[in-house]
């Protein structure tokens, strides 16, 4: 049970037969854009993009996506394509990790997955950095909901079966918007 007798082909999360080079059928949230990172090349080439966008001086991007989906490697290239140089580390356990870019721009790079107390919020400061110039990244930002802003855009990313990544990107704001229109597919 649970193997099919047609080669590549396997369970998907729901227990439906899918091809495992084929994303499965999903609905697209109106207004998004769908696309696929064949490797990692694909995904520097788009934080390269995306950094390209004057929008993206200010603007709040979530993160979404399961342990291991590319997240912290996205940040990573969006940061080094900004300027960051030197190690770059995740934010895990500081739950934000501060960089400057050779320009100036302020960038935040948030974990909230170890997340769980409101009053961490407050006491460390994050309304101040929201409310703030800059552009914050944030990995796990459901387990901050009702603290942050609505993400400028939405970025989820799911690993596939033949290690690509799936990308889901929604705009939820005007700058949103303009950093989706600016963005070499």
């Amino acid at each position: 049970m649970g193997e099919s007798e047609f080669p590549g082909q396997s369970l998907n999360t729901n227990n439906e037969w899918m091809a495992d080079d084929h994303l499965p059928i999903v609905e697209t949230p109106k207004g998004a854009r769908m696309l696929r990172w064949r490797s990692e090349v694909d995904t520097d080439a788009f934080a390269r993009s995306l950094a390209a966008s004057p929008a993206l001086r200010d603007a709040f991007i979530a993160l979404q996506g399961d342990l291991g989906a590319g997240k912290t490697t996205f940040v990573r290239h969006l940061l080094r394509a900004l300027g960051i140089s030197g190690r770059i580390k995740s934010p895990t356990y500081a739950v934000v990790e501060p960089h400057e870019a050779p320009d100036g721009l302020v960038i935040f790079h948030f974990d909230f997955y170890r997340f769980a107390d409101p009053r961490e919020w407050d006491d460390a400061g994050f309304r101040d950095i929201f409310a703030g110039p800059g552009l914050k990244l944030a990995e796990w930002p459901e387990n901050a909901a009702g603290r942050t802003p609505p993400a400028d855009l939405a970025i989820k990313i799911e690993a596939m079966t033949d290690d690509t990544r799936s990308v889901t990107l929604l705009a939820n704001t005007p700058r949103g918007s303009d950093l989706l229109t600016r963005i070499a597919a």
